[in-house]
């Protein structure tokens, strides 16, 4: 599947993979900055923005999406980064294609399964009604009951087209169906990623935890760890700067 892209600036290719719910547009204001010194690349996965919807979101597909994406672009090989479901898609990527992946940036996820609700979730935006005329003041108070933090709801909302017929632009039924499959992890056999790589976790997000670090260590042997201030879960939208002093150092 060719993916949807936003690509900016000129250089060594950087690549950009959201998470959950999310699209290539959440890397607006990382990707500025970092375009002048990269070719930038945010990708919108398959079922999120506006690529493509299918059936099937296992990581191996959905990296395999990323790779033919690249590879149409000239963008081959590449420093990848990838937050939450999108590190998840970029850590199968380096573990199935090392010879793709010159650099490696995990963003607050780690390669074990996971169980924080999320078809909760999907399930309250479900519950919309999608009726003629609806207006995003309606749209939050129906999720309000379900997700309470106005900040979450703001970013899910991202996801819903206002107008004559409301409509969501991602796969919301598709994202139902694989959510075992995104909240889980299956370790590839035989296979791990040795280039450089960089764990980076929000100090207030408990998403990477010390007794993760075997199972990273097994699988990417040269990780490095980072805990950056003043940050939860989306790191790059809670500390943009921080975010981007670091990828920098890392990649050189």
């Amino acid at each position: 599947m060719i993916l949807n892209v936003v690509e900016r600036g000129a250089g060594e290719p950087l690549v950009l993979l959201h998470g959950l719910f999310g699209r290539a547009a959440n890397f607006g204001t990382v990707q500025r900055v970092l375009a002048a010194t990269f070719r930038v690349l945010a990708l919108d996965l398959r079922n999120h923005g506006a690529s493509p919807h299918a059936a099937t979101m296992t990581y191996p597909v959905m990296a395999a999406d990323v790779l033919e994406t690249l590879r149409e672009r000239a963008a081959l090989p590449c420093a990848l980064v990838g937050h939450s479901m999108g590190g998840k898609v970029a850590m199968t990527v380096a573990l199935q294609t090392p010879d793709a992946v010159s650099r490696l940036v995990v963003v607050d996820i780690a390669p074990v399964p996971y169980a924080h609700g999320n078809g909760a979730l999907v399930e309250a935006m479900a519950g919309i009604p999608l009726h003629p005329g609806l207006t995003r003041a309606a749209a939050d108070a129906a999720l309000a009951n379900a997700v309470q933090d106005p900040v979450v709801r703001g970013f899910l909302l991202q996801n819903l087209r206002f107008g004559a017929v409301p409509e969501w632009r991602i796969g919301l039924d598709e994202i139902a169906g694989s959510m075992p499959d995104i909240e889980g992890w299956s370790q590839p056999d035989g296979f791990s990623y040795s280039g450089p790589t960089l764990f980076i976790a929000g100090a207030r997000s408990d998403y990477i935890l010390p007794e993760y670090r075997p199972a990273i260590r097994e699988q990417f042997p040269a990780a490095r760890f980072v805990k950056l201030k003043r940050a939860g879960h989306w790191v790059h939208a809670d500390n943009p700067a921080g975010f981007v002093a670091v990828l920098a150092a890392f990649l050189g």
